[in-house]
């Protein structure tokens, strides 16, 4: 008897899970209303001063991702929120892939290069708004009663925001629910509409930065800005081995990442291809070299990774528009 009460009890526990989940699902969609008017906080020309920063709305809305929907890689030159209040799907940022679902945000900075993919099934709702947050002069900087509080508090936030980590976070300050009150606030029209969508917006900004602040209050560490440290990786692998044959797959062996990774990290700090930097430092350091030196043109090719000197003169004729020996006479006289 004891066993079937247990039974029981776990079928009526079970049966008040599911009722409790139909209720859930039944509950309505509070952003559909957003939908409405897709584009109606971006046609506010809205842009205030808050703190020692002059604040710019670019994009405020609700946008929908249909099942299997991919926006390729991209960057903007200001900061975007990204907010998933339906929906899962996935967001590389520069190179990590990251699952999203109900709940979370990420940031992407400016010049952070990310991809976002919709689930094949469900699809995937962002509450998105773009930013521009920008310094203000010293010169429009004004000392008035109580400014002082907001600057320290948006230098603060800016600055969280600043250096925020590349992942997503839960949205456990609730941010969502200002990008809604922004809207109601717009689509009543009332008197204060313009202050509440405002302080709405601040809301948004702060609610953001707390994602990077622990129980006590302390500032996460910032995340490392991966590509940079990557570049800096191969830079300093090539400056170490160039004398010697190198390939583009050796330098990515190296610091880890696949080949096409690494002319993704070339491509943003204005590399056109890794044969063209590695002969472009070779030629720099023979430079060096045929100045400061009497070494033989044949030997200071062996040292600095032409095995070949007929290739060399090729190279460095096209490239400096002389030959080495001509070089070393122009510039040797210059330094006298």
């Amino acid at each position: 008897m004891k066993k079937s009460a247990n039974t029981m009890t776990g079928m009526d526990e079970r049966e008040q899970i599911v009722e409790s989940d139909s209720k859930v699902s039944a509950r309505p969609y509070p952003y559909a209303i957003m939908k409405e008017k897709m584009d109606a906080l971006e046609r506010l020309d809205l842009h205030f001063r808050w703190g020692r920063y002059g604040i710019r709305v670019l994009k405020w809305h609700l946008t929908t991702f249909k099942p299997g929907q991919l926006i390729k890689f991209h960057k903007h030159s200001e900061f975007e929120f990204h907010f998933v209040p339906r929906g899962k799907g996935t967001v590389t940022l520069i190179d990590h892939i990251y699952k999203l679902n109900s709940g979370m945000f990420y940031l992407t900075g400016p010049g952070v290069v990310h991809q976002q993919t919709a689930d094949n099934r469900s699809g995937m709702e962002e509450l998105c708004l773009h930013v521009d947050i920008t310094r203000l002069p010293d010169g429009e900087e004004r000392e008035e009663w109580g400014s002082e509080w907001e600057n320290k508090e948006s230098e603060a936030c800016i600055q969280a925001l600043t250096d925020f980590p590349l992942r997503p976070f839960m949205d456990q300050h609730d941010a969502m629910t200002c990008f809604l009150q922004a809207y109601m606030a717009w689509r009543s029209g009332e008197l204060g509409a313009y202050t509440t969508i405002r302080q709405s917006l601040i809301q948004i900004l702060l609610r953001a930065a707390k994602a990077t602040v622990d129980r006590d209050g302390q500032q996460m560490l910032p995340a490392r800005d991966i590509q940079a440290h990557r570049f800096e990786m191969a830079q300093q692998y090539i400056y170490d081995n160039y004398a010697r044959p190198l390939t583009l797959q050796e330098v990515a062996d190296r610091i880890q990442i696949s080949t096409r990774q690494l002319q993704r990290v070339f491509h943003r700090y204005g590399v056109s291809s890794f044969s063209s930097y590695l002969e472009d430092f070779r030629l720099q350091r023979i430079c060096e070299e045929l100045v400061e030196t009497s070494n033989t043109v044949e030997s200071i090719a062996v040292n600095h990774g032409f095995t070949n000197t007929n290739y060399l003169f090729q190279v460095f004729k096209k490239k400096m528009g002389m030959t080495p020996l001509a070089y070393r006479q122009r510039h040797q006289l210059t330094s006298v």
